[in-house]
């Protein structure tokens, strides 16, 4: 019979975490970027340090048998804290005693035993600061202050012989205005549709009938492939920038931003224009006609008590269209726009695994700081949101 304070999430990813870290491969070593090199395994990189990592997987280990109390919640997450760290430090020595010894385009790459063991004990964090049932603003301050030490110790320049840090540093120049021009598309695609999302909605919210033309329409473009969907205005687009020399110069073209941002705004619209519209629907009648009482017109009714009032249930399709928008925006590479997808497919194109994972990770960690954002910003309008 299961002990009734066993907390099931920290067995299983414990259970987990020692298979992968025990069964797959934490790091590979290859001669140069391109092969994919052999398997080094959790037995190689704990000589010399198995007493300090060794003592931490111990403590997280019997932390399955501690009762779930508050304080064990606080010491799962110092010890997934302190882990997370040590995994990267331990990952980094090798790679540096590898540098030194092999020849200098010798590559350690993070292998898959690696990011499964710290997306495991990361879960684990995740469930411990949910079991201390705080607010959502505290607890994404605590996420991050579990994430500290991990930060500081690339920031200081543990894990430099890595092959994803080498790619880095290879690619520093590109890397951040990849990381400004991916911005910038989601802002290009964000801000229209937000400012054709709201109307749409309260012409769908004043005139129910229209729902039936808009919706279904919204609903097939969200069907459409992302590639197919930029394909279909590469040739509108180099046409009206032909016939329009005024387009071209101000930079509409076939390529680039203009199908990228075009297919993104109406992937966008479904998400923004629903919430909006179940927004729009829970103002109470009584505050609308207060309003026009006062003598507002019904433009400013809808832009300073019914869009302030919908902001909360608002808030969730936007952050659906944001998170959606960063991870889409990587395949606007494709048709020239750039951003964190242009390394993502050079590292694909030329079988470098290390590259397209510089190109991936900033893109997972954008979708994951605005989730985070519109979380705190949804908790500050109307409480808690899980």
């Amino acid at each position: 019979m299961r002990r009734p304070d066993l907390n099931p999430v920290l067995a299983l990813c414990l259970v987990l975490g020692l298979w992968a870290a025990s069964g797959l491969p934490l790091l590979r070593v290859a001669p140069n970027r391109l092969l994919s090199g052999e398997p080094v395994y959790l037995p190689v990189l704990l000589q010399g340090h198995g007493l300090s990592a060794g003592t931490l997987l111990l403590a997280l280990a019997l932390a399955i048998f501690f009762p779930m109390r508050r304080l064990t919640h606080w010491i799962v997450l110092g010890l997934v804290s302190a882990l997370m760290a040590a995994a990267v430090w331990l990952a980094g020595d090798y790679a540096s005693g590898i540098a030194q010894t092999e020849s200098f385009l010798a590559r350690t790459a993070l292998g898959a035993g690696f990011w499964s063991l710290m997306a495991l004990t990361w879960l684990i964090g995740l469930d411990a600061a949910n079991h201390l049932k705080i607010s959502t603003l505290p607890r994404s301050a605590l996420l991050m202050l579990v994430a500290f030490p991990l930060v500081c110790m690339l920031g200081l320049g543990y894990g430099g012989n890595l092959s994803i840090m080498k790619e880095y540093a290879n690619r520093q120049d590109v890397f951040a205005q990849a990381v400004l021009r991916h911005l910038q598309i989601v802002a290009v695609a964000i801000v229209p549709s937000v400012l054709l999302g709201l109307p749409l909605a309260w012409a769908s919210y004043r005139h129910p009938r229209l729902r039936q033309g808009i919706f279904p329409v919204l609903n097939i473009i969200q069907t459409i492939p992302s590639i197919a969907l930029f394909g279909l205005f590469m040739a509108p687009l180099a046409w009206l920038a032909t016939a329009y020399p005024a387009l071209s110069k101000a930079g509409i073209s076939g390529v680039g931003l203009a199908p990228a941002a075009l297919a993104l705004v109406l992937y966008c619209l479904l998400p923004i224009t629903r919430s909006a519209l179940a927004g729009l629907e829970q103002v109470p009648l009584a505050v609308k006609t207060a309003a026009l009482a006062m003598g507002m017109s019904h433009a400013q009714v809808f832009w300073q008590v019914e869009v302030p009032l919908a902001l909360p249930v608002l808030l969730p399709g936007l952050r659906t269209a944001v998170v959606q928008t960063i991870g889409l925006a990587a395949v606007t590479a494709l048709v020239g726009a750039g951003g964190l997808g242009s390394l993502m497919f050079d590292g694909l194109f030329s079988a470098a695994n290390e590259l397209v994972l510089l190109g991936v990770l900033p893109i997972v960690l954008m979708a994951v700081l605005a989730d985070a954002l519109f979380k705190s910003l949804s908790a500050l309008l109307k409480g808690p949101v899980l």
